[in-house]
């Protein structure tokens, strides 16, 4: 493990003995002068090491405090617990934090418990006054297995203790209860519990995932904890310096500064309270009862022992230390300094260790010292420190691969508590009663809800559809696969089928011969470049690694695996058409810089596409940084230039002088020539019209091209998922990049001036998004108004072109507050100091538009805000509503490509393969136009590209196989009360394709809702009889009266009669004649096998057929 070596790397501090020597005596006060950087963190950690008390370290801020926390996990294998304030402002207790809630519960729990606990706050946090604990060890609640605890009289203590009931857990504060299981969300743990009863007896404890439901591990003992952070607390609030033992140690960064904080907020609360307290009774407990006041909280520190690393210390010290430690020099990726310091620490008898934050950086780390001619000795290690230092009292130098490269250091967040994302994309596709559903045989119907049907005195659930005139239809949960959701355009109605009509089978026809004369092409096109012969680039070069190793960032897993991909594309000698489909702000921009310098360092020109002249800058500037240190010329070519500048441009494109450049569409203009294209790269490719795209493919068929896209459009996605262009997603957010917060609100003049006022107290800038720039004026006088000191531009797309660029450029530095504009900010323009965006009317823009405004916040390691202004909720479209509630679902990282899927609910996916395609989709809805679409292509396939796909071998004759059967196979309502679970257990089932998943499915089933019945075993077994079947060429399956009947394709012509599997049938009748016979009903071949009296007799009967050995 990483963090076991780190300490163990390092010289024994100098001075560790003689302060744990001090620290040993009662109430020492001691001081430690001039140590720097992580050179605290290293010390404190070998201190930690030798001692058994707990420890509490207050940091100066929240930030500081998490580099501290990523610091000692990296140099101690502890467990060390965040204490993270609860709110963000004082009596702004809507703004509480669920996950700082349950961290605050967590420790709490931890000191009740007389554990000894590494602590690590910031002033806001520990000033919070928490309830004593005398009333926590009341409220905690305390299981064990083999323990007799009655259910009822559990449900009761939880009902009083707040919790709330549900048919599933997900948040922290709920439980539920499902026949002899309780699942339970404790406040001060990270996963929630599962406890399962035998009667009254605890029979076993484990926690769960929220996103699977599944469980983690299993536990002995558990505390349960209520909210303790609840406010509405009628209990006195103590100080939490209260909770820590008498031996505890507490180390500050600096005792003045955490006192001077404490201080400042509590004036603060005083002042909020006073505006506060004539609104509401909820605001009545006064600042003493909420917070400490620095005298209150000094008196208290007087009785611990303390360190503090700084000289502006509150207590008189009887113990100081001066050290001999300085910071690093810069090196800004100047490797002659770092050699050349390295040689002269080496000489003078030092250690130097090089601490990289991954191995590929420590890979990266040696080829570049490879290039170096004089021998030098380091230790490099694989971890993570906040900043190197040089300390000559223990002779050694510690440098970080984030300051050799310039790269900004990402902590790893404490946040444990993940959110439920798999949920909620699970409830957009759930089906509801009077939903619209899709048949692949009988077209549109309404779903009418799971039914219980009797079938030869056995009990069976199918699902009820109503088609046109009251028809209805019921279908075995064998054919889930072939129903779908319908999704078409919001507020369209489709028009339901009436069984047995043409009508539905002639719309299916049509739609299949339209979408296959657009697949054709697309996939012609695709043909084309797989066999035109593309430029196959030379392997990396040394300036590759060393531009990859200079990324400010760390790489993410996605990142590292699209590079490899994009690199092995680009060194294949067919064209690359990879789409990298990443959420804004996940670093898709440094893939195309190393693609393009890839493609520079082999002589070839790049051209990058972006959609707006503001971007085409923005590129400019970011790729003129990333590359300032290599050999390469960059240019761009916008509205923004004169046309003597453009033609001057086009002259050096032309001669070769540029090797890379930007511009939007001007670049695909007929004047504008390469001398050696290489690369092409679109980025925003959401913006682009699909003409514009294919008229670039077609003329530069044998070009590289990358796309890159945050939100892309539903038809480049699907035909990405249909294999015919190469797809990497992005879905792992940078270290350190936290949600952001997004909140619908009304146009509500103090909290818009609450958000902005925040965000410029904390030296950030705000976007305003106003679409409209008739009254864009009077929208910033109003802001005006509100935020006095501001400092407010205005921007819209139709400003002189000049104007707009300085506007962007002194909002980008920082010049300005507030830039109140149009939706000119959504094309990628990137303001890492803009955390906050205000989106006024979002209810009129579209789903992809508002996830990538969003996405201009958030861009740092500061927690972002994205309030969105709209109408009440039931004045909006169900369209418009469903938009800002999916935004709000996907407010975690990551969520682009679920956006992307939800737009195309919304939108309807009306240009799919084109523009002709719409009206389809309404007919017979999305997902089925999918599945239409993919049989489509399986059939091109097979029909028409035989060479182009010939890896892919025939393994079924038969598309499906129908079960019917009078077993009693469903779900009983008494394993599974929730219909809408049911119904998601039933589709799970139906998606399943191999033995073990099967396997996996039914362990789940047990560990969420206990031992499966019998009625669900015969369901699982139905399922794996229907794959047996499907593979032995079996059309229908029939298992009734303790008899099988299985029914063989009625296409005489059909290969299936001279295949192996029919001569294994075939060779099983001459073996078994007297259980089995073959007859022929009306035109209807049928296999008749006697004395099946469970699924499992068909079972081991099927298998008995494939296992039969042919003789040649």
């Amino acid at each position: 493990m990483k963090n076991k070596s780190l300490l163990k790397l390092l010289p024994i501090s100098i001075f560790r003995d003689i302060i744990s020597e001090k620290l040993n005596q009662e109430n020492s006060k001691i001081q430690l002068n001039n140590f720097i950087g992580s050179s605290k963190s290293v010390l404190a950690s070998s201190i930690i090491k030798k001692t058994k008390s707990p420890q509490l370290f207050i940091l100066n801020d929240k930030e500081s405090a998490s580099y501290f926390i990523n610091d000692l996990e990296n140099l101690i294998n502890h467990e060390i617990f965040f204490y993270p304030a609860s709110y963000r402002r004082s009596y702004q207790i809507e703004e509480t934090d669920n996950s700082n809630v349950l961290l605050r519960a967590e420790v709490l729990n931890k000191l009740n418990n007389k554990r000894n606990s590494i602590i690590i706050s910031y002033p806001e946090a520990v000033s919070e006054k928490v309830i004593s604990k005398r009333v926590l060890k009341k409220k905690t609640i305390i299981l064990s297995v083999s323990e007799t605890h009655d259910p009822n009289i559990l449900e009761k203590i939880l009902i009083e203790n707040n919790f709330t009931q549900s048919d599933f857990v997900t948040d922290p504060g709920q439980f539920s209860i499902r026949g002899g299981i309780i699942d339970v969300f404790s406040y001060a743990y990270e996963h929630p519990f599962r406890i399962e009863f035998f009667d009254d007896e605890i029979e076993s404890i484990r926690t769960f995932n929220i996103n699977t439901q599944l469980s983690v591990d299993k536990k002995e003992k558990i505390s349960i904890i209520p909210n303790t952070g609840a406010k509405k607390n009628s209990e006195k609030q103590v100080s939490f310096l209260e909770y820590l033992p008498r031996d505890t140690t507490i180390w500050f960064e600096d005792t003045q500064h955490v006192l001077g904080i404490i201080k400042k907020n509590f004036d603060k609360a005083k002042r909020e309270f006073k505006k506060t307290s004539y609104k509401s009774a909820l605001y009545q407990i006064s600042p003493h009862e909420n917070f400490s006041n620095a005298d209150e909280f000094t008196n208290q520190l007087e009785k611990f022992k303390s360190v503090n690393f700084s000289s502006n210390n509150i207590f008189n010290p009887n113990f100081e230390i001066q050290s001999n430690i300085i910071p690093l020099t810069p090196i800004n990726k100047k490797f002659d300094i770092l050699f050349n310091e390295l040689i002269k620490f080496q000489k003078n008898g030092y250690k130097n260790i090089i601490i990289c934050s991954s191995i590929e950086q420590k890979e990266r780390f040696y080829q570049i010292l490879e290039n170096e001619g004089r021998e030098i000795n380091i230790t490099s290690v694989v971890g993570n420190l906040h900043e190197g230092f040089i300390d000559h009292d223990n002779k050694m130098a510690i440098y970080t691969d984030h300051q050799i490269f310039n790269r900004h250091h990402r902590f790893r967040s404490k946040t444990k508590f993940a959110d439920k994302q798999a949920i909620t994309l699970k409830q957009l596709t759930n089906l509801k009663l009077g939903d619209f559903v899709t048949h692949i045989d009988h077209g549109v119907g309404e779903f009418a809800g799971l039914h219980k049907i009797d079938n030869n005195g056995k009990k069976q659930e199918s699902i009820k559809l109503i088609y046109k005139d009251g028809d209805i239809l019921y279908i075995s949960v064998h054919s889930l696969h072939k129903i779908s959701k319908y999704s078409g355009k919001e507020g369209h109605r489709p028009v339901v089928n009436q069984l047995g009509s043409s009508k539905w089978q002639t719309t299916k026809n049509k739609t299949k011969n339209r979408v296959k004369k657009i697949a054709f092409n697309l996939i012609q096109l695709y043909a084309k470049r797989k066999k035109i012969d593309g430029f196959s680039y030379s392997p990396d070069t040394y300036l590759q690694h060393e531009l990859e190793a200079s990324f400010m960032w760390e790489d993410t897993p996605d990142q590292i695996s699209a590079t490899i991909a994009i690199k092995d594309d680009m060194e294949k000698n067919i064209p690359m058409d990879r789409l990298v489909c990443g959420d804004v702000g996940f670093g898709k921009t440094e893939l195309a810089i190393r693609a393009a310098f890839k493609a520079v360092a082999d002589n070839k020109q790049v051209a990058v596409l972006v959609p707006t002249t503001i971007l085409a800058l923005q590129h400019y500037k970011t790729f003129k940084n990333r590359l300032k240190e290599f050999p390469c010329e960059i240019d761009y070519i916008n509205r923004f230039k004169t046309i003597k500048q453009q033609n001057q441009t086009i002259k050096n494109l032309f001669q070769g002088k540029v090797d890379i450049l930007i511009g939007t569409h001007r670049i695909v203009g007929k004047d504008i020539k390469f001398k050696d294209l290489g690369l092409l790269i679109i980025d925003e490719e959401q913006k682009f019209g699909v003409n514009i795209k294919d008229k670039i493919k077609n003329h530069k068929s044998n070009v590289d091209i990358l796309t890159l896209s945050a939100t892309p459009i539903p038809r480049t996605l699907q035909f990405s998922l249909l294999g015919a262009r190469d797809l990497s997603i992005i879905n792992t957010p940078p270290p350190n990049r936290i949600a952001i917060n997004t909140e619908i609100i009304h146009f509500d003049e103090e909290l818009i001036r609450d958000a902005i006022q925040y965000e410029i107290s904390r030296n950030g800038q705000v976007f305003f998004i106003h679409n409209r720039i008739e009254n864009i004026r009077e929208v910033a006088t109003i802001i005006q108004r509100l935020v006095p000191n501001a400092k407010i531009e205005i921007g819209h797309g139709q400003l002189d072109g000049k104007v707009l660029e300085d506007l962007m450029i002194k909002f980008i530095e920082g010049e300005y507050d507030v830039l109140v504009s149009t939706t000119i900010v959504e094309n990628g323009v990137d303001v890492p100091n803009a955390n906050t965006i205000i989106i006024n009317n979002a209810n009129n823009f579209g789903l992809s538009d508002l996830h990538q405004m969003r996405g201009r916040v958030g861009r740092s390691n500061k927690k972002a805000f994205c309030y969105l202004i709209s109408p009440p909720s039931y004045q909006l479209s169900d369209d418009s509503r469903k938009r800002l509630n999916a935004l709000k679902q996907f407010s975690n990282l990551g969520s682009g490509f679920s956006i992307a899927m939800r737009d195309l609910d919304i939108r309807g996916a009306g240009d799919l393969l084109g523009a002709d395609q719409s009206g389809f989709i309404n007919e017979i809805g999305f997902d089925m136009y999918q599945k239409i679409l993919n049989e489509a292509i399986e059939e091109l396939k097979q029909e028409k590209f035989n060479e182009l796909f010939k890896d892919t071998k025939k393994e079924y004759f038969i598309k499906d196989c129908q079960i019917d059967t009078d077993l009693e196979i469903l779900i009983p309502e008494t394993y599974i009360s929730n219909v809408e679970e049911r119904l998601n257990i039933y589709k799970e089932l139906t998606n399943i394709t191999l033995e073990d998943q099967l396997q996996i499915f039914k362990s789940n089933l047990e560990d969420r809702f206990g031992k499966t019945p019998k009625p669900v075993e015969d369901l699982i077994s139905s399922m794996k009889l229907k794959w047996i079947a499907k593979k032995l060429g079996f059309e229908r399956l029939l298992l009734k009266n303790e008899e099988m009947r299985a029914y063989f394709t009625t296409n005489k012509d059909s290969l299936y009669f001279e295949s192996e599997s029919f001569s294994k049938i075939l060779e099983f009748l001459k073996q078994n004649f007297t259980m089995s016979e073959m007859k022929e009903k009306s035109d209807k071949l049928v296999l008749i096998i006697k004395n099946i009296h469970s699924a499992n007799k068909a079972i081991q009967i099927c298998n008995d057929i494939s296992n039969i050995k042919l003789r040649n």
